[in-house]
């Protein structure tokens, strides 16, 4: 059997901050153990895992409301788990289709600013920006 962890010990088993560990417990996607009349609060060994899964699933863009439904949800609902990816992975698509807009759109104004005439005070992309409407 592990022994417990202090929030000290437990933030740096799960490479994080001891704020961290509160914050996430102030979020309710850990729960803070009681305090025993003496001595530290004791946090379980799964608390671990249960943080670099939270972790991980910020590293995929997932924000803590969302990761909180998802550790609530667990394994038995993967249909529901499904259809939040799929949610996320639109809002990815979506959020992808507009920056490669976005990088098209800086291409003409480099490119306009690279056969932009030497002698010409005026810059393409203030100007094109001042012009925007």
């Amino acid at each position: 059997m592990l022994k417990k962890l202090t929030i000290g010990k437990l933030a740096n088993a799960a490479n994080v901050t001891v704020e961290t560990v509160r914050y996430y417990q102030n979020c309710g996607i850990l729960i803070e153990p009681e305090k025993p009349l003496e001595g530290y609060r004791e946090y379980p060994n799964e608390y671990i895992t249960r943080i670099k899964f939270v972790k991980k699933a910020q590293g995929l863009n997932f924000s803590l409301v969302e990761i909180k439904e998802l550790l609530e949800l667990g394994t038995e609902h993967c249909d529901d788990v499904l259809k939040m990816a799929l949610q996320k992975r639109a809002i990815i698509q979506k959020k992808m289709d507009d920056l490669d807009r976005l990088a098209k759109v800086f291409d003409k104004f480099i490119t306009q600013c690279q056969h932009h005439e030497v002698n010409d005070p005026h810059c393409v992309l203030i100007d094109s920006l001042m012009d925007f409407d």
